[in-house]
């Protein structure tokens, strides 16, 4: 349904909100008494709130709740007479539910579904130089089934007491209201009525109240940034996945869209913004505030509905079609031109999507707004997309290639879901993937658009989609891309790299329009994306059930592993292979579900030394099947799953293996550089899981030396970057660290430094882009593994810097060379980057001069630094996970970062608790480099002792240490065997 569809106008029943804001808290006023003994309510409340720090969480209202026919009446009701009715109180937690035998809605998790919002009128007074603000909505609500109860959420909102009556005809008076309380445990606000509300008709429920502008990211909450030495303060909202229930009382389920009307009111020295353009502006009063009211919004669930309110300024553009296209940000950084490139790129990108969804932006104007700290790298609200500086911000003379990709595909991002998430919404958040899958895999898709050089969709998706979410989804304690969500505990949950990335292996179905068209301004579930689908495919001739495919890719957890052999059987000729499916575990003791079963594409090649042949699509149903393929003999090597566009590992029997490996280091063009990325990132998982000799994988990388493309040594990087993890403080490492060298030493002196060295080493090289990204991983491995002429060049540019105090280090590869000259020179450099970590407005020279500051090999200065950033405003709120995580993996602040991360746990909890996805990254950052039967030990005396469950995080870090001691104990002393002979191209 469409917008124009919704209810009309706001503010229909004649009641208007009084110019004199210092009013507008109260709903009902009858006399002058009475606007003072609530006023004096809710200063007092203000006042408990800023002294104590205690954030009350009763909702207590004034309200009026109005009914409507759905008929003529609907459009001229008059207000409602204010009787008093029931006293409400105004600390409501306590309040005993109904009497024993009679329907209690409120106990269920879900909201129960008899009422439906169709508008909320919005009504904020925000205080800036206290950080509170009070607040009057009024819901128009349509029966769905007859209620006594009007079930809401509401959450650490505050108000003076109050009651009302219900109308049960146009203009007449209100129906009494009984009670009203709050249900904590669910997080919900109950309206109990003396009569049911009767099905069709539409009513009002009017409600106010009062609240603090919290200093935690979620909600309506604050920030702070500096300009010309001076604090200065912002208040903006993040509402999903389930907080705009802090803000303001209403139905907080995706489901439940509805239109909004939104006034805000506030000192006239600050900006406000919101979803829509500001539709009418008062003038500023005697007491210098405005009220900007905004223009109504489309359909749209609560937690898309945002606002801000700031100091900021703005650059502007428009698109082709005239939309209205504004980034805003701290003054200097716009100034400064940091937000043109995003700017740029945004305008460029609702064009493309237009067109490729075929389906016009919904909105007259499209704001990005870039802000110091917040729970995520951005959030997609409709017309107002909030993004932290360093996704968004970008100094083009400082910045990285890496982060210019890094920054462009959040944005591309946040764009796309102003389609797939905005206009088309998940009904529930077990999909939540049926917008954040789209909105990942278009990451490639747009970022291809944008720079088809950078070659996104077809290499960077391999190894940065598919190869990272196949590690976190080979875990016993992974889940199904759809799962169930009861709780409301549970919902942040889903929204983990499985429901990002996992979901991008069904690429190919994911932009058919039929599917934005039949449901804009409203909800979908997954059968509807499945049913438009079927319906495509019978349309071209092809009867295929997808959702029955499908349902084995999104209902079950994990993936396969796929195992071909050729057949070695007399009875059959040798153009047949065997073909055998099992659930992908890293843990062997865990692989004893054999009921997991998928429909999967397999296609395969057959080659040797001079050729390949076409490759064959095979469909595997079963647990083992017989396929032929085509005449092979003893030479004939197979390769399955081409370029990995399947969702699963392919292993080989060991002389298949041979084959490959003899292929690669004899004529290795003959395979495609998606599938030698995809031999390598399959055969060191393989083996850390148990199903290859350690040998394999590291026989196969022997031909890197001679591998020219970037694709496949990103893979082996990776992968050589879990197993240092696992190695660095062994007796042993220089074995593995000598062989890394080995492989890389002929490649990096061949493409060199991009710059000359001050001291007139290295090449100059004018590169590519796949070019400067080889480099740079070649660099950056040379470095972290001891490669002594890196060393040097990376200490001859920082000793260059800090004599001539000019920073000549190529923007791209600077994180590597402050990293290893930290880690390498005296305690006088640590301090040298820390006074320009404190000096420079970069916000990507900041990130990586504070991550080199973990880089040290001295433990007081590490002290330190995480001291500093938790107890100090020197190093931001938003990155102090970040400062913990890379302490810890620095060899050297391992033990560090794990001891003060178990002693400042319930700081950080408390700190970032709420925010899931922040504490599982934190969480899963500091124990994913612990190895070793200690500290597994201590991981789980810690798990035991906290008493938290921070989600699946702790479960998670839990089976990947447990691998981790796992892989010592059965695979070191082979690994290490296997580095001591000469490798070659032969098993055995």
């Amino acid at each position: 349904m469409g917008h124009n569809d919704s209810s009309p106008g706001a503010m229909r029943n004649g009641r208007r909100l009084s110019e004199q804001w210092g009013e507008s808290a109260v709903v009902r006023p009858r006399t002058t008494e009475r606007h003072i003994t609530v006023h004096k309510r809710l200063a007092l409340g203000f006042a408990l709130a800023i002294l104590t720090l205690i954030v009350v969480t009763a909702v207590a209202v004034a309200l009026s709740v109005r009914s409507e026919d759905c008929g003529g009446g609907r459009d001229g009701a008059a207000a409602a007479a204010g009787d008093p009715g029931s006293r409400g109180s105004s600390r409501l937690n306590g309040s005993r539910g109904e009497r024993a035998g009679e329907e209690e809605p409120w106990r269920s998790s879900r909201l129960p579904g008899s009422l439906r919002p169709r508008h909320y009128d919005l009504r904020l007074a925000v205080h800036m130089d206290n950080f509170t603000f009070a607040g009057w909505v009024s819901v128009e609500l349509e029966c769905v089934n007859a209620t006594r109860f009007v079930v809401l959420h509401a959450d650490r909102l505050e108000g003076g007491g109050g009651g009302g009556r219900l109308a049960n005809r146009p203009g007449g008076g209100a129906i009494r209201v009984n009670r009203h309380f709050h249900h904590p445990a669910n997080q919900m606000y109950v309206v109990v009525l003396h009569r049911e509300l009767k099905p069709t008709r539409v009513y009002r429920l009017n409600v106010s109240f009062a609240a603090a502008i919290e200093d935690e990211l979620l909600g309506f909450f604050r920030s702070a940034y500096s300009q010309q030495r001076e604090r200065r303060y912002l208040a903006v909202t993040q509402f999903s996945p389930t907080h705009a229930r802090k803000a303001f009382p209403c139905f907080d389920e995706p489901v439940y869209k509805a239109t909004f009307s939104l006034a805000l009111r506030h000192d006239a020295q600050y900006t406000s913004l919101a979803n829509m353009p500001v539709e009418s502006s008062s003038p500023p009063d005697e007491d210098g505030w405005l009220t900007n009211r905004f223009a109504r919004t489309p359909r749209m669930s609560t937690y898309y509905l945002a606002w801000a309110v700031c100091n900021f300024t703005y650059r502007e553009t428009q698109s082709d079609d005239g939309v209205t296209i504004r980034l805003y940000a701290r003054p200097d950084a716009i100034a400064s031109g940091a937000g043109d490139y995003a700017l740029h790129i945004t305008k460029r990108l609702l064009g493309f999507y237009q067109d490729y969804f075929k389906v016009q932006y919904s909105l007259p104007k499209l704001d990005l707004l870039a802000v110091p700290k917040h729970p995520y790298a951005a959030m997609e609200n409709w017309g107002l997309s909030v993004f932290v500086e360093q996704k968004i911000l970008l100094d083009a003379e400082v910045a990285s290639s890496s982060y210019q990709m890094e920054v462009t595909m959040v944005v591309v991002h946040e764009i796309c879901h102003q389609w797939f998430g905005d206009l088309v919404t998940p009904v529930w958040w077990e999909d939540v993937w049926l917008k954040e899958g789209f909105a990942h895999f278009f990451e490639y898709v747009g970022t291809d658009f944008l720079f088809p050089k950078w070659n996104m969709e077809k290499q960077r998706f391999l190894t940065d989609v598919l190869h990272e979410v196949m590690q976190l989804d080979g875990l016993n304690s992974s889940h199904p891309i759809s799962q169930e969500v009861e709780e409301a505990a549970d919902i942040d949950r889903v929204f983990d790299w499985i429901a990002y990335k996992k979901v991008t292996a069904v690429h190919q179905v994911m932009s058919h329009p039929d599917y934005l068209l039949s449901h804009m301004y409203s909800n979908a579930a997954r059968d509807d994306l499945w049913s438009k689908l079927s319906q495509a495919m019978r349309s071209e001739g092809r009867d295929i059930d997808i959702g029955k495919m499908m349902d084995r890719w999104t209902l079950q957890m994990g993936y396969p592993v796929v195992t071909i052999s050729k057949n070695q059987s007399e009875q059959l000729p040798t153009h047949y292979i065997t073909v055998s499916q099992e659930h992908f575990l890293y843990g062997p003791e865990l692989r004893r579900n054999h009921s997991l079963q998928w429909q999967i594409p397999l296609t395969v090649a057959v080659g040797n030394a001079s050729s390949v042949r076409a490759e064959s699509l095979i469909w595997i149903n079963n647990h083992t099947e017989t396929h032929r393929v085509g005449q092979m003999d003893d030479a004939t090597w197979l390769l399955g799953n081409i370029n990995q566009t399947g969702y699963f590992r392919v292993n080989y029997d060991l002389q298949n293996w041979k084959l490959l490996i003899q292929q690669l280091h004899n004529n290795p063009q003959i395979i495609t550089v998606g599938n030698r990325a995809g031999l390598i990132d399959d055969a060191f998982n393989l083996a850390r899981a148990g199903y290859l000799p350690q040998g394999v994988p590291l026989q196969l990388i022997g031909y890197l030396p001679e591998e020219p493309s970037f694709l496949p040594w990103h893979s082996a990087s990776r992968a050589l970057y879990q197993l240092d993890k696992l190695l660095d403080r062994t007796d042993e490492y220089s074995l593995f660290s000598d062989y890394v060298l080995k492989q890389v030493a002929s490649r990096y002196h061949q493409m060199g430094w991009p710059t000359n060295m001050p001291g007139g080493e290295g090449n100059v090289l004018q590169a590519s882009y796949q070019t400067e990204e080889l480099q740079r991983e070649l660099i950056m491995l040379a470095c972290s593994f001891g490669n002594k002429q890196c060393h040097r060049q990376a200490v001859a540019y920082i000793s260059d810097w800090i004599s001539s105090n000019k920073n000549r280090i190529p923007p791209n590869i600077r994180d590597i060379v402050y990293c290893t000259g930290v880690s390498l020179m005296d305690e006088d450099v640590w301090e040298f980057i820390w006074m320009k970590f404190h000096s420079t407005d970069a916000v990507s020279e900041k990130k990586i001069l504070l991550e080199a500051l973990t880089c040290s090999d001295n433990s007081f200065l590490l002290s330190r630094l995480l001291n500093l950033s938790l107890t100090s405003d020197l190093v931001p709120e938003q990155d102090v996970i970040d400062v913990i995580i890379h302490v810890g993996r620095n060899p050297q602040g391992r033990n560090l970062a794990w001891k003060y991360f178990r002693e400042k746990w319930e700081v950080l909890n408390a700190r970032y608790g709420e925010a899931l996805f922040m504490s599982s990254k934190l969480i899963g950052g500091v124990t994913e480099f612990l190895n070793t039967d200690r500290e597994l030990n201590e991981l789980k005396e810690f798990i035991q002792s906290s008493g938290v469950g921070a989600g699946p995080a702790l479960p998670r870090a839990l089976e990947i240490v447990e691998g981790n001691v796992r892989w010592h104990r059965l695979h070191r002393r082979q690994f290490y065997q296997w580095l001591r002979k000469p490798l070659s191209p032969k098993l055995g």
